[in-house]
């Protein structure tokens, strides 16, 4: 521990001052992240992770850069062409070696490209123990693997990982998936995420409520006002692809096009949410383009929202339940209103009206660590979505006044011990509050 305190006394910073590396997470909680994972490995054993790769849209127009999660998650680093190697050197947990490849300095080329870290920052700033030139990987890396037993990795050594001789070297490692160990890491939020994930859901869902007191012409100016507000609220812009869904639209559940006109007398499904420090906020809320819910749109609605409660209420541990129970639970309290409103749901209703889960795990990915698995009972820190939906086609096999609609209703929620934490309250859901915001 005494190697890596010297460095922050470097910076003039005691151990209760360490820096922000991204906002809200210190670069302390990234060391532990590194020292949790470090534990994981068996004893000589690395761990390699490879920054994301630029992408292009076309000719040499690119997108925003985004980092790989796993490589954001464990250094805190956001900047392209750039390899960590976390080596597992003892029994303790203090006992692993941090190397950082990154890019050098170059006023020349930072001149076009905006400025980067460089090798100093990185061990000053994101706490290297080594800091090494991306250039040089093939070199040093050999290195670093020397007398390894394992290596634990995600790059994809079938296509040459990034086009150097070390994908060859990890290859004839017999390297095993990282992600795995990773994301059950991840899955878990540390307070410092959590309050990452409220502010998210908190501006995103004062936008979205925004959005409902004003009537609008169109999916296209509805989705740029949320974009608009988001940025001007602080936050670092869309955690997604957002849907924007006028009428039968919104039964389509990843439509994305946003670009048709809408009508009164038709309900707009909104599915948007913003990102704050990395860490993102996941909300769907319907409502009726007028401001007021006719007859059969409230019935059903208000069928969704009773089943999005119970689903809501049942994400604390002392319930005991995975999200696939509470998807269990949300389906039949689904099945229960619809025969209520005169649906017939015997045979495959459900899987059609319903079609698909009830949540997944939200973070630093809106669908965050792919693969952890939904069967496992949630404990304190795991943060889920709950977001119900029922979607009719237009067909005679169902109630002639609910065809053609689609309800769905999600939060962001992180799980408690004996309460659930909803991060997303923000954005109104009750029948009456939604009809309220035309009349203030």
């Amino acid at each position: 521990m005494a190697q890596k305190m010297l460095r922050f006394r470097r910076l003039g910073l005691g151990p209760h001052l360490r820096p922000a590396v991204t906002p809200g997470i210190s670069a302390q909680e990234y060391h532990d992240r590194r020292a949790a994972l470090a534990a994981q490995l068996a004893p000589d054993s690395v761990a390699v992770l490879a920054a994301a790769d630029l992408k292009y849209r076309s000719g040499a127009v690119f997108y925003p850069y985004r980092q790989d999660s796993n490589f954001l998650y464990l250094t805190g680093f956001a900047e392209q062409d750039s390899l960590a190697v976390i080596r597992k050197t003892g029994p303790q947990p203090e006992d692993f070696l941090f190397a950082l490849f990154v890019r050098p300095k170059d006023p020349r080329a930072e001149q076009w490209s905006g400025p980067w870290s460089g090798t100093q920052a990185a061990q000053d700033v994101f706490n290297a123990d080594e800091a090494l030139d991306i250039n040089a990987v093939d070199a040093e890396l050999p290195r670093l693997l020397k007398g390894a037993k394992k290596v634990y990795t995600d790059i994809e050594l079938s296509r040459g990982g990034r086009d150097t001789k070390f994908a060859a070297l990890l290859g004839r490692l017999r390297a095993q998936p990282l992600a795995p160990l990773v994301h059950a890491q991840r899955a878990i939020k540390s307070e410092a995420e959590v309050a990452n994930m409220r502010r998210a859901g908190r501006l995103s869902g004062r936008a979205l409520t925004d959005a409902m007191r004003r009537p609008w012409a169109s999916e296209r100016q509805l989705a740029a006002f949320l974009d608009n507000e988001y940025a001007l609220s602080g936050l670092d812009g869309q955690a997604y692809v957002p849907v924007v869904a006028g009428g039968p639209r919104g039964r389509m559940i990843h439509y994305v096009q946003n670009n048709a006109a809408l009508r009164a007398d038709e309900m707009v499904l909104v599915d948007a949410g913003g990102e704050y420090g990395t860490y993102v906020a996941d909300i769907t809320r319907t409502w009726p383009a007028s401001g007021r819910f006719a007859p059969a749109q409230r019935d059903l609605y208000s069928a969704v929202l009773r089943a999005q409660r119970t689903g809501v209420s049942l994400c604390r541990a002392a319930a005991g339940l995975s999200l696939d129970r509470i998807h269990a639970v949300v389906e039949d309290a689904l099945r229960a209103g619809l025969v209520e409103l005169g649906f017939d749901t015997s045979g495959d209703a459900m899987s059609v009206l319903f079609p698909h889960h009830v949540g997944h795990y939200v973070g630093l990915d809106v669908h965050d660590t792919p693969g952890y698995p939904r069967h496992v009972a949630l404990r304190p820190g795991h943060c889920v979505t709950v977001e119900p939906g029922v979607y009719v086609p237009d067909d005679a096999r169902w109630p002639a006044h609910f065809r053609g609609m689609g309800v769905r209703i999600e939060d962001s929620v992180c799980v408690g011990e004996e309460d659930p934490y909803i991060l997303t309250t923000e954005a109104v859901k009750e029948v009456d509050d939604i009809e309220a915001l035309r009349e203030q």
